[in-house]
């Protein structure tokens, strides 16, 4: 079991976790649960460490920020057991949890799992921070922002779990965001290459490497509410939205949908590069200098070449990195040899998800002409084997999020719009 953030955020709300989780071990379960800092705490210990020393080291800049989960792991086996649980916090570097890689975005190599069994077979309810883990050198490592949801499917894996529930704000995945179509479903499986794709193009339930670490481990994870009422059913039938294989998917004779969800982002940025030469090695001249600075490019198109052997180059890139981008591309003008950089913050990366599209034509047709019919016009688009992806303008988001809801027929039943 895993919980953010928000259902950690003070004692009455870690309460409220202690009461799911002993109702989870009444079930007859071996339990470990994941938690992350309350909600706030992590940007508080952040700015510490600004104001402490702005070139922080990043080996100290973990220790200060490890110790969020560390007190809402130590708060909820408190809590446990003052309801009469046996339970104990296993700070990641006692299990431990091995890491390789840079302080602040480290990687988990792998969990020695074998206290840890044994103390749930013996009835003892493990909590374990998020987020932490310890380096070769035997220092505390992070694992990067959102990274308690990898750590709880890698402990999932490590103990070999039926189930990694995560715990959220969210009561599950939704054909689209709820706050914008109303008539939007909630999922009862989604596959682990459409919630990858799903994530990675603005759905902000899970964090994508949670996803695809449980993909390669086959960890069947489950997101559901930590905010339910205290008679709610436990979450074996509770409605939450399953993460399954795509051979599981195929088991449950669930009638695969032609697109699962639609996603939206406006964290984008259009970048235009106009009269780039039309040779070889020009692109590389672009996008090199972005790779080296860990700028992710995500769509491209160069355009028919115009005369004299010239091209226009169009990409995106994230919005935060946008003046980044300007900087290093001004500053190769001479090697490039573009004659203008055009550049649009106000634009919307809109994606359709499914794994049906594998087996069906016409998807992106339908895409096109249900945007056409609005007036919404299309400045990209890129493709994937499963995902379709157009950048518009910013404005017309939440109207393209409606209409190709409607225009693939996700709309809920019976749900006033």
């Amino acid at each position: 079991m895993k919980f953010g953030g928000t259902s950690m955020a003070g004692t009455e709300r870690i309460r409220r976790v202690a009461q799911i989780v002993r109702k989870q071990q009444a079930a007859g379960h071996e339990v470990a649960v994941v938690v992350s800092a309350m909600a706030g705490e992590t940007d508080r210990l952040v700015n510490f460490c600004r104001e402490a020393n702005p070139l922080f080291d990043p080996a100290e800049y973990d220790v200060v920020v490890a110790s969020g989960e560390q007190v809402t792991s130590g708060l909820l086996a408190l809590t446990l057991q003052a309801m009469g649980c046996q339970a104990r916090s296993w700070l990641g570097w006692q299990l431990p949890v091995h890491t390789e890689g840079a302080h602040a975005k480290a990687r988990v190599v792998d969990i020695e799992s074998h206290a840890l069994i044994e103390a749930m077979q013996a009835g003892e309810i493990a909590v374990i921070p998020g987020f932490q883990g310890l380096a070769s050198d035997n220092r505390i490592t992070t694992l990067g922002r959102g990274g308690s949801d990898t750590s709880a499917v890698a402990i999932a894996a490590a103990v070999g779990a039926d189930r990694c529930d995560i715990y959220t704000d969210v009561d599950g995945v939704y054909t689209t965001d709820p706050r914008i179509v109303a008539r939007a479903r909630k999922l009862k499986y989604v596959t682990y290459e459409e919630m990858l794709e799903l994530a990675s193009v603005g759905a902000k339930v899970l964090q994508t490497r949670s996803v695809s670490l449980a993909m390669k481990e086959g960890v069947r994870v489950q997101v559901l509410s930590s905010f339910i009422d205290d008679d709610a059913p436990p979450a074996d039938d509770l409605p939450g939205t399953m993460i399954v294989s795509d051979e599981e998917m195929e088991k449950s004779d669930m009638e695969r949908q032609l697109v699962t969800g639609i996603a939206h982002d406006k964290n984008e940025a259009r970048v235009v590069l106009t009269r780039v030469p039309d040779r070889p090695g020009a692109v590389a001249h672009i996008f090199s200098p972005l790779a080296q600075a860990s700028i992710n490019v995500d769509m491209i198109i160069q355009n028919v070449g115009r005369e004299k052997g010239e091209t226009d180059v169009t990409f995106t890139v994230p919005q935060a990195d946008l003046a980044r981008t300007q900087a290093l591309l001004e500053a190769k003008r001479e090697e490039i040899g573009f004659n203008r950089i055009i550049t649009d913050a106000k634009v919307a990366k809109i994606s359709v998800v499914g794994v049906g599209m594998r087996s069906h034509a016409g998807v992106a047709a339908t895409m096109f002409k249900a945007l056409a019919d609005r007036g919404i016009n299309i400045q990209a688009i890129s493709t994937s084997e499963i995902k379709v992806s157009v950048l518009i303008d910013e404005d017309e988001t939440e109207l393209a999020v409606r209409v190709l809801h409607t225009a693939y027929g996700l709309d809920a039943d019976g749900v006033a719009a």
